[in-house]
């Protein structure tokens, strides 16, 4: 088995094709089950975030054609719509790539730290749903481990900038006072807490937030003074505002052309300005078509996100430093694990061996054998049958040139060279 990972992000695909292959929370047990399947995978996880999907299993080192085949089918998308836009890579540098998303440095926003708790959500779920076992437990545990220490070690996390923090950057950027604005926000989970926390540092004193329950909107609305409503009142209240910024869970597209069409018209087609954060966008692409309203996706926040990268370089130089460490690190532990697995083995044929000449002995000293006789017949025969198959074996390698394995055998059973009466010079050969 190998590590795989199979991926699509923002850097090589668009929101339009990335939003095609979300996976939704309500489709997350049928898509472990068909995945593993699909794979011939004994451990799976999928992380799915607005910028990136991401699938990663312990499995044959060749199945990505597989997954690949696999993710289209799932999503009702065409293979050839992908095969250009996913990457793939295996063991050690599967594990690096992991170990750069938790980190942030693979991240469309440099450093931010929202990845992490959606790693860490990724691995939970996959526990959840039964489908990741010791190896990957061991991956993710250590990964979170590497995480941390590029946190508290580098200056990667300082002054973060988030694509919640871009989005109300690019507001600021168009609305010269925004205390004087209402602001709208579709969704209430932790994106949407930020960008309402960055609103509110950037004047804004009018909220309205929009939720499938009630409830939640109203507890973050309270928040900042506002006031929670629910989705399918957005169209009643959507001409009072003037900023949009939207990020929800939702398959479908939560706001459409024809309620923006109406609102502008009651709004005498003062602007709107909308920031769609999710993926699959919950503003439906058409809206952009309309006078008077300025939509932006998550793939339009590069300019702000830019100037944070050149910021963070030196930190993230840093960092890289320490995810090699951490790769390291993590690839001893695979090696000390297999070499202990393989001395278990070891033992065990040993035991097995030792016990069945023991148990012959004990037959001949019941049947009236000379016990001296017995106990030199014994520790021949456990001798013999010890040594036999690796015997057998340096022979073999030795004749086909791996002269290394009569070195190893030499250190192994601390053997001096020197005292080989029979030694052949086999590199003057």
């Amino acid at each position: 088995m190998a590590l795989v990972t199979l991926g699509i992000n923002h850097r090589t695909a668009p929101v339009a094709i990335r939003e095609r292959v979300a996976f939704t929370p309500e489709r997350m047990a049928e898509a472990f089950a068909e995945l593993r399947a699909a794979a011939g995978a004994t451990e799976a996880a999928i992380l799915s975030t607005c910028n990136r999907t991401e699938i990663y299993l312990a499995a044959d080192e060749n199945c990505a054609p597989l997954i690949l085949r696999w993710l289209a089918g799932f999503h009702n998308v065409d293979a050839g719509d992908l095969e250009d836009v996913i990457y793939v890579h295996h063991d050690s540098e599967a594990v690096r790539h992991l170990m750069r998303v938790a980190a942030g440095l693979d991240s469309m926003v440099l450093g931010e730290p929202q990845i992490l708790g959606q790693l860490k959500d990724a691995y939970a779920l996959a526990r959840e749903h039964k489908a990741c076992g010791s190896f990957l437990a061991r991956l993710f545990e250590h990964t979170f481990s590497v995480a941390k220490r590029v946190r508290t070690q580098t200056a990667i996390g300082e002054n973060p900038v988030s694509v919640a923090y871009a989005a109300v950057s690019m507001a600021n950027r168009i609305f010269a006072d925004m205390s004087r604005n209402k602001a709208l926000l579709i969704g209430a989970g932790k994106t949407i807490e930020l960008v309402a926390r960055h609103l509110a540092d950037a004047g804004v004193k009018d909220f309205l937030v929009a939720n499938r329950t009630l409830e939640r909107a109203q507890t973050l609305a309270q928040v900042h003074g506002g006031k929670g409503i629910l989705l399918s009142d957005i169209a009643e209240h959507l001409h009072e505002v003037d900023i949009i910024i939207s990020s929800t869970a939702s398959p479908l597209p939560v706001l459409g052309k024809g309620t923006v069409e109406r609102a502008l018209k009651k709004r005498k087609h003062q602007p709107f300005f909308m920031v769609d954060i999710a993926v699959p966008r919950d503003i439906e692409p058409e809206v952009a078509e309309l006078d008077d309203v300025y939509l932006y996706t998550v793939d339009d926040l590069r300019q702000v996100i830019e100037e944070n990268i050149r910021s963070r370089e030196g930190a993230a130089r840093e960092a890289e430093n320490l995810i090699d460490l951490g790769v390291q690190e993590f690839l001893n532990q695979l090696r000390a694990l297999d070499a202990v697995f393989t001395l278990k083995q070891f033992r065990q044929r040993a035991e097995d061996l030792r016990d069945a000449e023991t148990e012959k002995a004990l037959r001949s000293l019941r049947n009236g054998a000379d016990p001296e006789t017995v106990m030199r017949s014994l520790a021949r025969g456990i001798t013999n049958k010890l040594l036999h198959q690796p015997s057998i074996q340096v022979r073999k390698a030795t004749t086909a040139g791996r002269t290394e394995v009569t070195e190893w055998l030499r250190e192994l059973h601390q053997l001096d060279a020197e005292e080989t009466d029979h030694k052949t010079p086999v590199g003057k050969i």
